[in-house]
């Protein structure tokens, strides 16, 4: 039920933004105290702490000890192009998508790459596409949270554990929330700025056994260039998954994402943080199945990311209006937010359909999500006023 009072109560933090998402409970800068700032990263001080910050990685992500995790530059989208620059080619690649950036892969594999044999299996925003069709005898690329739709896979029971080809996985928005099948995935990828709150720019790698092997026996046909370059003279370079990072990390964002696994082990590890993003995810869906003006985007309850949250808008006056119109009632109401301090970045992202997105991963408090409620009545009901008074 929308309202015109104003709320009193504010959330204790109004950042909900999908990436960089809102800092770790407690977060100040006094976390960053002990970066080893003006040291060299190949020092030993500054090797210990990335590789701290990779076997940190794998024991609350759970990866199992034959797979290599390494960090890598430009952000979870550095990690995707060095897994497809380096691995595709070898045999034919499915390419599955159902929004923005599963989309954004897509085109750089038909139109950047070049590939001769790729199989498009898409769907539109809120759905699925029927992973039925997906031939694991070919390289296949995915997201596993569909960041800018609130659709993800709800498991990785669609992958056979006997495949010819490599999963390549797109997992920003869900390593750290959502359960990663590490057996069924050959490639997984995220940053640092997605689900534990770090800051931008590095990206993370995990390559299996299987992808490790498909490095070292097979030649891209164009050259890579020095930040995708994962092989020296037909074998891995292994230092890169020990902390050895192909250019300069930034060891100020180094230490902050040592402090966010540190928070994360400290709360129970990756099951702590999972109930943590369902629990939010829960207080979220509660709210629009009794609100008479917002719905899911994601239609079916079982492929709901319990991260990025991506709402539309089911009141039939706004529902009415043209994707324009839509676009902008939803900028009014963001706008809203943002001005009372209430509520920062929480419009839908610039390709996806106008509506909300709201970020419910493991760094936010359910007590910040359960203030904020109230507001989106109230700022829909301000901004229902205003189109009613303007027609």
């Amino acid at each position: 039920m929308t309202t015109h009072t104003k709320p009193g109560l504010r959330p204790a933090n109004p950042n909900f933004s999908s990436g960089p998402c809102a800092k770790r409970p407690g977060w100040s800068v006094e976390a960053l105290t002990n970066a080893a700032l003006g040291r060299s990263h190949r020092a030993k001080v500054g090797k210990t702490k990335l590789e701290q910050a990779i076997e940190l990685t794998r024991e609350i992500l759970q990866v199992p000890a034959d797979y290599r995790i390494g960090i890598v530059p430009a952000s979870d989208t550095g990690a995707v192009e060095m897994a497809l620059w380096s691995l595709l080619g070898e045999r034919g690649v499915d390419m599955v998508a159902w929004e923005s950036f599963g989309s954004g892969w897509v085109t750089d594999v038909v139109k950047q790459l070049k590939l001769d044999d790729v199989r498009r299996i898409e769907a539109g925003y809120g759905a699925l596409p029927d992973l039925a069709k997906i031939d694991f005898d070919r390289d296949v690329v995915f997201t596993w949270n569909g960041t800018t739709s609130g659709v993800r896979v709800p498991s990785g029971d669609f992958i056979p554990a006997a495949r010819r080809g490599l999963t390549i996985c797109d997992a920003t928005s869900a390593a750290f929330a959502q359960r990663l099948d590490f057996r069924k995935l050959d490639v997984v990828t995220f940053s640092w700025q997605k689900v534990l709150g770090g800051e931008g720019a590095h990206g993370m790698l995990i390559l299996s056994p299987r992808a490790v092997e498909r490095l070292e026996s097979y030649k891209p046909a164009w050259p890579l260039p020095k930040i995708f370059r994962l092989t020296s003279g037909g074998k891995l370079i292994e230092g890169i998954f020990k902390g050895e990072t192909i250019n300069t990390p930034s060891m100020l964002c180094v230490e902050d994402y040592l402090d966010a696994l540190r928070w994360a082990k400290s709360i129970g590890g990756l099951d702590a943080l999972i109930a943590r993003a369902d629990a939010n995810a829960a207080v979220l869906d509660g709210f629009v199945r009794k609100s008479s003006w917002l719905g899911h985007l994601a239609t079916d309850p079982a492929t709901r990311s319990n991260t990025s949250v991506c709402l539309s808008f089911t009141d039939p006056d706004v529902s009415a209006l043209d994707a324009d119109g839509q676009a902008a009632f939803a900028k009014g109401i963001v706008s809203t937010l943002d001005k009372e301090g209430v509520a920062y970045d929480i419009g839908a992202y610039r390709d996806a359909p106008p509506g909300l997105r709201i970020w419910c991963g493991a760094t936010v408090e359910t007590t910040s999500l359960e203030a904020l409620l109230p507001w989106l009545d109230w700022a829909f009901a301000a901004q229902k006023a205003s189109l009613k008074a303007a027609a």
